[in-house]
């Protein structure tokens, strides 16, 4: 139902650029799984504690400016459960609509209907 992409924004390798992996892995997703690739998808940047703090920030904004994105951005820790919990209710309300919008269209009437099946019983030649 939604991808989400973690990235870590403190690899343990400093030269690594996690812009360039993540980029990559979305370019491998789209060549190998286009369904998957389809499906929406969520930023959650991991490993923010392992980042000075007054560093946060700029990081967050360079990465998603770097890799040009424009939809939803999670922040965690998953070392220390920072902005977990969140992200768990994040995609808890995301799933709940999904579900309601899928039983709303389950429960209205097929638009598409073919208009004859309407006319069953009926000579239309009198």
């Amino acid at each position: 139902r939604v991808l989400l992409h973690v990235v870590d924004l403190a690899p343990f390798d400093e030269s690594v650029d996690p812009v360039a992996e993540a980029k990559a892995i979305v370019g491998e997703l789209k060549k190998y799984d286009a369904e998957l690739f389809d499906k929406p998808r969520w930023l959650v940047l991991n490993k923010l504690d392992m980042v000075p703090e007054d560093e946060r920030e700029a990081r967050v904004k360079d990465f998603v400016k770097r890799f040009k994105w424009k939809g939803p951005v999670h922040r965690i820790s998953a070392l220390t459960h920072d902005g977990t919990q969140a992200l768990v209710h994040a995609i808890q309300e995301y799933l709940d609509e999904l579900r309601a919008e899928e039983d709303a269209a389950a429960a209205a009437p097929d638009q598409r209907l073919d208009p004859s099946l309407h006319n069953v019983g009926h000579d239309d030649q009198a």
